[in-house]
């Protein structure tokens, strides 16, 4: 009978094929016309975008309001931790869609306070991811890996098996980061974010269609991070069981 961590790697090595697949001819297309369609994008609004990725990095670095306490799972299967981090996910898919559909029908102001709302949910919800395996977000380095975890969320097809060889090396890619993280490339990290979600967001501007696209785009995005997090730290969790579960 198959167990559920025998599951788990058959499904690791589906989407670890996902993680690898090289930039089809469709994808460098959108690629550079989501180069052309950033020029469009008035200063105001670049800046509004740049300006809330640059203080949700800051946050997460520092901890603030999104570190959380360890999980009580951290005893538990792995079985029951992908289960506890699907309900939060469940929860923050639904909050996510609800403030995508609130401000996407407010027009280009609620809009545009939607962008720094849905990074604040994306975030809070990776730390809470990460308790539930039993990291301890306290630890500036599990931080840095919330970063890069959301960095290869949300990486173009381009460059997102670079950002991938580093979670499969975590350990390693560790001892390259410089020791004073200021001068880490965080300019990269925002504006691959910023270049992954610019289409859906400008859409969820236009009078008429914000309210669904709203909804519909922060729903996806969600889901797809969850995805990421728990295949994330599945890798990481797995090479240390000693038994089935």
């Amino acid at each position: 009978m198959e167990t559920y961590q025998e599951k788990v790697r058959q499904e690791l090595q589906h989407w670890q094929k996902k993680m690898l697949k090289k930039p089809s001819i469709s994808s460098k297309l959108t690629k550079r016309l989501q180069t052309k369609f950033n020029d469009l994008i008035p200063d105001k609004v670049q800046a509004a975008f740049t300006f809330a990725i640059s203080n949700m990095t800051k946050a997460v670095l520092l901890g603030s309001e999104y570190t959380t306490r360890k999980s009580a799972l951290y005893q538990g299967s792995l079985e029951e931790r992908d289960k506890s981090c699907r309900e939060k996910l469940a929860f923050y898919r639904k909050a996510a869609l609800t403030t995508g559909a609130g401000t996407g029908a407010g027009g280009i102001f609620l809009g545009l306070a939607d962008f720094p709302l849905l990074l604040s949910l994306k975030i809070k919800f990776l730390f809470e991811a990460a308790s539930i395996y039993g990291f301890d977000v306290k630890d500036i380095r599990e931080r840095i890996y919330i970063l890069t975890l959301f960095q290869l969320t949300f990486s173009s097809a381009q460059k997102r098996a670079v950002v991938f060889q580093r979670i499969v090396n975590w350990e390693e890619y560790l001892q390259e980061l410089p020791p004073d993280l200021k001068s880490f490339d965080w300019r990269a990290f925002q504006q691959e974010y910023r270049d992954y979600i610019d289409l859906a967001k400008m859409l969820q501007l236009v009078p008429g269609i914000g309210a669904f696209v709203g909804a519909y785009a922060n729903y996806k995005l969600m889901d797809k991070l969850g995805e990421t997090a728990i295949n994330c730290y599945r890798l990481r969790l797995l090479p240390k069981t000693g038994q089935d579960q």
